[in-house]
């Protein structure tokens, strides 16, 4: 009778220490996909956050073309209004030449 009950006693702990390897496998388990969703959402976010510093840099980069290409035609007017300006010079430069040697001829 005494075999009996230490067989029970035995049969009753193995049973407790399979059902808490059992749950502690299932909250293994649990903690795993919890870890793996979290790792998805977390991906996600950061595949958002690089596609907006894209964008950011995109835009940035096109308003600095633009802003380029504003410079580049007010340079080019600049330089138009200095060359009409010289021109202008010259001539008025002509006329007092060309004055002066008529008034030397006189």
């Amino acid at each position: 009778m005494k075999k009996v009950v230490i067989a029970v006693m035995a049969l009753s702990l193995s049973m407790s220490v399979m059902t808490s390897c059992k749950e502690a496998a299932d909250k293994a388990k649990d903690a795993s996909e919890e870890a793996s969703e979290t790792l998805e959402e977390a991906g996600g976010g950061l595949k958002d956050a690089t596609n907006d510093a894209v964008d950011a840099v995109k835009k940035a980069g096109d308003e600095a073309m633009e802003m380029g290409e504003k410079a580049a035609d007010s340079i080019k007017k600049a330089g138009e209004e200095a060359m009409d300006k010289a021109e202008e010079m010259g001539e008025d430069a002509k006329e007092i030449t060309k004055k002066a040697i008529d008034s030397l001829k006189m």
